[in-house]
């Protein structure tokens, strides 16, 4: 039997690309970035969940788990098409380069996006009206609960904190006769969210295929729970632990732990697992085979949930009272294989079981057969026990040097005691580096390890320091606004991710070798 192949790639989200409009997206500066991939000898590209945005900017917390993030839609490609002026686009700010300005990129780009569908929904009847409404019929599942949710959160004022639990009783218990006439009513404003989705649906598909015929994989990021204030909890209340009004009983985080000292209290209303498993957990095959439209490899955000998650009552302030309680486990997944598995009977998912993990979570990854994540800087704080340390990996594995919730290895290595930066060094067996050689010592050590996929944040391959941090998790400020610029990108920086990866047998040439007919 062939051993899986040996892959490495990039950790980058669409919004931390390059380009005009201030924000990254999935227009030309995303195509360039799969090129330098595969200069770069890389095979994979992950990203962070493509739904939408929530409070404080996270793409963690999206109004949907099935809609695409309309932000990420390229406005040059809507101009292509003739739904936008030269002009229209002369119209967007000075936006700083390296950071997301949101307060002036949402309403600049949302402006924008109303324009072009109201000329889209002006023109007479074409080939691309014949592909929206395919695409409405297609999607008819989530697509119509979502584009009404939006519409009635716009409506409500949900832009100043309005809740779905305070619209008109009727709304918010979703009373048939209230919701036909909020579709008469809104129709024009449904129109137009159904029609940006079909936008982000119809681009991203194109970007996909590009990386796909490049040999790039894409590797995509499920969270395990959804937001409250969304269109999957309202569309289905009896999913979620909810009391009389709709509002969560009981909400999702995590006890204390390496990030924060009072645990990470989400506020995510949590699953009533029993109706799921009354119902063969549908939804949960519906989101993931949505998630798998989109890539390749999904990667499940506190697969730990799983098995037991941590509940806290919804008045708590913070998740330190929270407790643990059962999850279903296999159950889930074995629902999920059952429909979504590939020709070999897997599910293309890497699990995320980083934080408090038990030998009950182990034993279900096991079970599943999912491969785990192993983070270079957690491995140096104790001995040689550690489970991040590379020794200690087994194949089944996908390592980082750190993922979008730490700091830069740069960042990361500045800040350590002397006693963990002796340890690191006599691991490594090299002396005293500056920040940006040590951070490639850690890309290095990943890339050699056993494990089967290495996946490097592009702060990283750039060696960028602390200022460049994606995410600070119980810090919201700041966070998901990071971008880089193309000319902070060097020819050598490809060069040395491409050697890296044919000496340590990531490459493709490496994986698939030419068979020689010796007849």
């Amino acid at each position: 039997m062939n051993s899986p192949p040996r892959q490495s790639g990039i950790l980058l989200h669409p919004t931390s690309l390059p380009g005009a409009h201030g924000s990254g997206d999935l227009g030309a500066a995303a195509f360039h970035f799969v090129d330098w991939l595969v200069a770069g000898g890389q095979t994979l590209w992950q990203l962070l969940p493509l739904t939408g945005l929530g409070p404080g900017n996270s793409p963690y917390s999206s109004p949907s788990a099935f809609a695409g993030n309309e932000l990420l839609i390229n406005l040059e490609s809507l101009h292509e098409a003739g739904w936008l002026s030269e002009a229209d686009l002369a119209e967007a700010p000075a936006f700083p380069e390296q950071r997301i300005d949101y307060a002036g990129v949402r309403p600049f780009r949302m402006g924008q996006l109303r324009r072009a569908a109201g000329r889209f929904f002006a023109s007479s009847k074409t080939r691309e009206h014949a592909a929206y409404q395919k695409f409405c019929a297609d999607s008819r599942a989530w697509l119509d609960d979502y584009a009404l949710f939006m519409a009635l959160d716009i409506a409500h004022q949900g832009e100043n904190g309005t809740l779905w639990q305070e619209w008109p009783a009727a709304l918010a218990h979703r009373e048939a006769a209230a919701l036909r006439e909020a579709e008469v009513t809104h129709g024009e404003e449904i129109n137009f969210w159904k029609f940006s989705q079909w936008c982000f649906f119809t681009q991203w598909a194109k970007l996909k295929a590009y990386a796909n015929a490049n040999r790039v994989e894409i590797v995509g990021d499920l969270p395990i729970f959804v937001a409250g204030h969304s269109a999957d909890v309202w569309a289905n209340p009896g999913l979620f632990d909810l009391d009389k009004s709709g509002h969560p009983r009981v909400v999702a985080g995590v006890p204390p732990d390496y990030f924060s000292e009072t645990g990470q209290r989400w506020g995510n209303p949590l699953y009533l697992w029993s109706a799921h498993a009354a119902e063969g957990y549908r939804w949960w095959i519906e989101r993931m085979r949505q998630t798998m439209k989109l890539c390749d490899i999904v990667r499940i955000d506190h697969f730990r949930g799983f098995e037991s998650y941590w509940e806290i009552p919804a008045a708590a302030e913070t998740a330190i009272d929270g407790v643990w309680q059962p999850a279903p486990g296999e159950a889930v997944f074995a629902a999920m294989r059952r429909e979504l598995a590939d020709e070999n009977g897997r599910l293309k998912i890497i699990a995320e079981d980083l934080g408090i993990i038990t030998d009950k979570v182990r034993k279900l990854r096991q079970d599943v057969g999912l491969p785990g994540m192993r983070i270079l800087h957690f491995a140096f704080g104790d001995d040689a026990r550690n489970p991040y340390l590379p020794h200690n990996y087994d194949a089944n594995t996908v390592v980082y040097t750190g993922t979008h919730d730490n700091d830069t290895t740069c960042g990361w290595w500045e800040s350590l005691e002397q006693k963990e930066k002796d340890r690191v060094h006599a691991y490594l067996g090299v002396g005293s580096e500056s920040s940006e050689e040590l951070c490639w010592y850690l890309i290095r050590l990943a890339f050699s390890s056993v494990a089967q996929f290495c996946v490097i944040p592009m702060q990283d391959a750039l060696a960028l320091d602390t200022a460049h941090r994606m995410n600070q998790p119980s810090v919201g400020e700041g966070s998901w606004e990071w971008r880089y610029r193309w000319d902070q990108v060097k020819a050598w920086h490809a060069e040395r991710l491409s050697d890296l990866t044919s000496l340590y047998g990531r490459d493709y040439e490496s994986q698939h070798p030419v068979e020689v007919d010796e007849s």
